[in-house]
């Protein structure tokens, strides 16, 4: 099984051409509006870029499971051609250094070298998985799988557990309101992976400071919450 996540930042305003900045813009009156609209670019894969691609790998024996957590990181002062630096972070896990093509390029081939790879997710279909294939596609990178495969409702070797504890009918209220992460790691008695003062609203800042660890380990720990949750949802809601 393979548990992932994804860190994304905004590509700078000014990379893109004069009409692109007036699209971007459109309809904005205030500067407020202006800078909200420019946080947002962290949101697509057609206006932003991978920072880190966190990963839970799990691997199943006859006593129980082992785990190897690993962050794909970006360093924007590497080349396409400068390879990968190995390091640790302070928690433990292994990082890989790299440019964007290149961590893409390794996750691609990491999935093409396990191809019955279960993976576990939240909101992944719904935002990890298509940013990685088209931001790759945007870069020239050709996935090694489709990773929206299948319907809506049904589609093999993935668990999304927002689909999972929404039963596949997420609304705005009720039973099967749209929590988001956060929300559902407390309600089952999960430590919140922003328990210790990082969220997502930090990282363009955090990556701008060039505190690229810091991102990844934030990254690791949504992951690691999340391989909690997929156990709640394994052991008390899988029939």
């Amino acid at each position: 099984m393979l548990v992932f996540d994804i860190e994304t930042v905004g590509l700078p305003f000014e990379s893109f051409d004069e009409a692109q900045q007036e699209y971007l813009l459109r309809y904005t009156q205030t500067e407020e509006e202006q800078q909200r609209k420019i946080a947002e670019l962290a949101l697509s894969p057609l206006t932003g870029r991978i920072v880190t691609i966190g990963m839970r790998m799990m691997t199943h024996h006859a006593t129980g499971w082992s785990h190897k957590d690993v962050a794909y990181m970006l360093d924007p002062d590497m080349a396409d051609d400068a390879g990968v630096v190995e390091g640790k972070l302070p928690s433990g896990a292994t990082s890989y250094a790299s440019s964007e093509r290149t961590m893409l390029e390794n996750f691609w081939k990491l999935l093409a070298a396990n191809t019955g790879i279960q993976l576990i997710s939240f909101n992944g279909r719904g935002f990890d998985a298509p940013w990685l294939m088209l931001r790759s596609a945007v870069l020239g990178i050709r996935p090694t799988r489709n990773l929206m495969d299948g319907t809506k409702f049904s589609y093999a070797n993935h668990v999304d557990l927002l689909d999972k504890l929404t039963f596949y009918n997420r609304s705005s209220s009720g039973a099967t309101r749209s929590f988001n992460f956060d929300f559902f790691a407390k309600a089952f008695g999960i430590t919140s992976p922003k328990a210790e003062g990082v969220d997502g609203s930090k990282v363009s800042d955090l990556f701008a400071a060039g505190n690229y660890a810091d991102i990844a380990e934030y990254c690791l720990r949504d992951v690691r919450a999340t391989w909690e949750l997929y156990q709640k949802w394994d052991q008390l809601l899988r029939v």
